[in-house]
Formats: structure tokens, sequence, C-alpha cells
């Protein structure tokens, strides 16, 4: 996310960084160098325009000028610049306090308008929502059949008159349906074209006035860049959009749509995409995010991911086991289960501070490997889980050939196995480190 961006805004602090004080002229030479990373990382011209003119403006002042440690001053500077622009503080979707609250997607085709609509409806339904999706969109080929996929694949029921009926009428339906059933979410999808025309408008129109939204999300894909902010400002001069869903952020996307939508429109970034699974969307933080583009990491979100993958009794089943020196491959293979939960593990590494922007860029992480991993374990029968060491060389055999793998691979496992339990003996010994590292909850690796 942002790796391009990051690394360029962490280039152009070095120049600041190579200087014991700082005059006038050095700020100005080394914005400059801000202000072309983050041209080239496709941020609205106007917005870079008004970013480097506060930031300069702050950066002359006796707090940086006569500080010991100038360069450090400049990054909190951009940092706290940069929360700004994004909107300072975390925007929360709107919950009607008369039921049902009603969600209009909104936005061009391609965005991710109607992937996002159920994503949204999975991460209220886990909040302990009741949600129902309305399919409105009745012009792209199987656009209703994607949203009842969606559906079926969350748990959450779709609402559809097929795709000969008008939009508005749907729509209206859909809102009567949820009122008499007893939903309190209404999400109701509707048509994207390729590009913004009059008729898209004024049928968008037609449903805001016929099921009065609570909040209407404009969806935006990221790696358009520019013209993200276009799309945006049409959008948002046509239907008055209460917040923005950002998708693709997990894609090569160069930031510019994260730093420019706030600002150029006025209405905050609620949600962001940062994946294809259900659910890889995420509550949109300024503060986070200004984190991860500057390299600092996001702990906070990590923290949060560990959190909901992990099971508190489990992590304390687990450090008894550790304790007592019973941990088996059993649940090693429970911990990998864990980690999976979590998601991507670049997209992880990436919030971990003291990660360089650029370093992962050609480390390739292979996720295949945790499968192979799994396989191998699953492979195994419950005795030789608990006691590796009976695993001799007809049994490594059998495993491998169970597992689709090589006895080279098992071999692997087993000596990566032996030194984490070798790990535990140590961490044990001196004291059990407390969580995913550091933070909270126990794991092994």
């Amino acid at each position: 996310m942002f790796e391009s961006l990051s690394e360029k805004l962490n280039n152009a602090f070095k120049f600041f960084r190579n200087k014991g004080k700082l005059t006038e002229a050095d700020v100005k030479s080394g914005m400059r160098e801000i202000k072309l990373a983050l041209l080239e990382a496709d941020v609205n011209f106007k917005v870079v325009r008004d970013f480097v003119k506060m930031v300069s403006e702050r950066a002359v002042g006796a707090e940086v000028l006569e500080s010991l440690l100038p360069a450090q001053q400049i990054v909190k500077i951009v940092n706290e610049e940069m929360i700004r622009l994004m909107g300072e503080t975390q925007a929360k979707l709107t919950i009607s306090p008369k039921p049902p609250t009603v969600v209009m997607m909104v936005g061009l085709q391609g965005a991710g308008k109607t992937t996002h609509a159920g994503k949204l409806a999975g991460m209220y339904k886990k909040q302990g929502k009741n949600p129902l999706l309305v399919a409105c969109d009745v012009y792209r080929p199987a656009a209703i059949r994607q949203l009842e996929i969606v559906g079926e694949k969350l748990d959450i029921p779709v609402f559809t008159l097929g795709d000969k009926e008008k939009p508005v009428k749907i729509a209206k339906e859909g809102l009567k349906y949820a009122q008499k059933k007893g939903y309190d979410m209404v999400i109701v999808d509707t048509a994207g074209r390729l590009h913004i025309d009059e008729e898209l408008m004024g049928e968008l129109q037609d449903i805001k006035k016929a099921v009065d939204p609570t909040e209407i999300l404009l969806t935006v894909d990221a790696m358009i860049g520019q013209d993200a902010v276009t799309v945006a400002e049409h959008f948002n001069e046509q239907l008055d959009v209460t917040g923005v869903i950002l998708t693709k952020l997990d894609g090569d996307t160069r930031g510019g749509a994260a730093l420019s939508v706030r600002h150029v429109t006025g209405k905050p970034i609620k949600f962001v995409g940062v994946g294809e699974k259900l659910d890889a969307i995420e509550p949109f933080y300024p503060d986070r995010m200004a984190s991860r583009i500057l390299g600092m990491g996001d702990v906070l979100s990590l923290i949060e991911k560990a959190e909901q993958a992990f099971d508190a009794k489990q992590a304390a089943e687990l450090e008894k086991k550790i304790r007592q020196s019973t941990f088996t491959l059993d649940d090693y293979l429970q911990q990998f289960a864990q980690l999976r939960k979590m998601g991507n593990i670049e997209s992880l590494l990436g919030m971990m501070p003291g990660i360089k922007p650029g370093a992962l860029k050609d480390a390739k992480i292979d996720e295949r490997q945790l499968a192979r991993t799994e396989a191998i374990i699953r492979s195994m029968t419950m005795k030789e889980r608990e006691r590796p060491e009976v695993i001799n060389a007809s049994r490594k055999q059998r495993i491998a050939k169970g597992s689709g793998t090589s006895v080279e691979d098992v071999n692997k496992l087993l000596k990566q196995f032996d030194q984490v339990r070798k790990m535990m003996k140590q961490m044990t010994g001196g004291g059990m480190k407390r969580g995913l590292f550091g933070f909270g909850k126990k794991m092994p690796f």
C-alpha cells in the first residue's frame, strides 16, 4: 500500500536528515522534493500546492529552524498535515435512530461497488446488525446474480425483482420489505456506468428521493488516481454524497486518491477495500493511514486484526502448553490457521513499524508455503503430531505422499518445529513474552 509514495517521501526526508541546522533555503529545497513525490503519486495539483504551502509555513518557524533535530520536526509536521488533509478523525457510518439505516451505494462500473455492498453488509452483520441487500442494477449483465452470490457467501438475503422492473420501484419495494421483515440495515446496490452521464445521475437522484438514504457512499477505485477525484466531484455535486469507500488499496496504487478526495470534495473517506476477500474492508483512520504512508507502521490496526483472529481461551491454553513443554504440531497447525485469519501476510508486515518503505518490494512472501505446511501436518496421525520424534523414514515418505510434497519438505518442517520448541523453552525460562509481536496475544513465531 502506497509503497512508491512512501519510498519517495522518505528519500525526500533524507535531504533534511543530512543537514545539522536548517535554513529557509534548505526547507525550500527539501519541500521541492516532497512536492515532486506527491505529484508523482498522482495527488491533485491543488491539494499538493496547499499541502506544501502549509508544511513550508510551519517548517520555517522557530520550532524547526532552532531545533536540535530539525529533520524529525519536519517529519512530524508532514505527518500532522497529512492527517489534516485526510480528515483528522475517523468518520463513522451514521446509524439511523429509527431503523432501518439505508445505505445507497453509488459509483462507476468496475470500482467494486457490488462487492463492497456485500463487504459492508458483512462487516455490520458481525457487529450485530441484520442487513438486507437490494439489487437495483438492472443494466449490467449478471449484476443481480453477482450480488446474490455475494449474499449467499455471507449468508445475507438479497431483495430483487429481476432485471425488468425500474430501479426506483425495486428500491422502494426493497425498503418496504425490510420494514415488514424487521431488517435494521438496507444496502442498495445501484447501477454504475463506464462514465458519468445525465441518465445515470437522474436515476440515482430518483432513487435518493424514493428511499431517503441515511448514507450515500461513493465507491471509488484508488488505482485510477487523479480521475478518482474528478469522479468524486461529479457524484458529490449531483447527489451530495455522505462519504467515500476507496477500493483496491492493496493494488499498485500511488496514493493520490486517498490524499486528494477528502480535500477536494469535503466528504470523508469512511472505508477502504484492501483485498478481494469479502472481509477485506476496513474503517478509514486518517492518522493510521498517514503513519503507513510515512513508513511508521500501523500498530493499532495490527493489534485489532490479531484480536479478531485470536481466541483468548485458546491463547491461555497455548501458554499453558508452552510452559509445560507440551506444545504439539497440532497446536502449531492452529497457530497457522489463526495467522491466516488475519489476512495477507505482506499487508500485515507493512503495518509493522521499522519496516522501511520499499523493503518488501522485492520480497516474495510465499503464502503457498503456509498451505504446504498445513497439508504436511494434516497428513500426519495424531500420534505423529503429538510425538514427532516417532516419525521415521517410512513415515516421512507416507506423509510426503499424502500431502503432495517431498520428504525434504517434511524434514524442513520438523526441523523448523524443533527450533520453535527450543525457542519457546528459552522464552518460558526468561518470562513468557506477551503477545503477537509483543502486543497482547500469544503466538509461537
